[in-house]
């Protein structure tokens, strides 16, 4: 079992975006929505007319819980981190994780910052305080 995306055809544009440490987004023109995770058509209107838009990589951390056993690789290596879901500016949520952070820092709310990870063969974005 991997823990690595998978990337196909339709998903090659973002995770190509992740390796030059850009995170994009599907934008809907129909209903002027941005949503993510990735998909061919808009979860809100059901339109088609989706593209992608570069993201500004900000989000606020809408809640998390610490993992502290899991036994599946390569997240058992990693015990304890901070399984997360953030509220991108854009609006989507997005689930991902908080690295370089203590635990005691964390709070609702708190201003993030995306930052990618290797994994395998992609980056992947996980979320930082942010420093500014």
């Amino acid at each position: 079992m991997t823990a690595t995306p998978d990337v196909d055809a339709f998903t090659r544009t973002y995770w190509d975006a992740a390796a030059e440490g850009r995170l994009l987004l599907r934008h809907c023109a129909g209903c002027d929505r941005a949503h993510h995770y990735p998909r061919e058509f808009c979860p809100y209107c059901w339109g088609e007319s989706v593209a992608w838009r570069p993201a500004s990589g900000r989000a606020t951390l809408y809640t998390w819980s610490v993992v502290h056993r899991n036994d599946l690789p390569p997240f058992g290596e990693r015990v304890p981190y901070v399984a997360a879901v953030v509220d991108l500016a854009e609006g989507p949520r997005m689930m991902t994780e908080v690295v370089d952070c203590p635990e005691a820092d964390l709070r609702i709310g708190m201003d993030l910052d995306v930052a990618f990870r290797p994994e395998g063969d992609v980056r992947v974005p996980v979320f930082t305080p942010r420093r500014s």
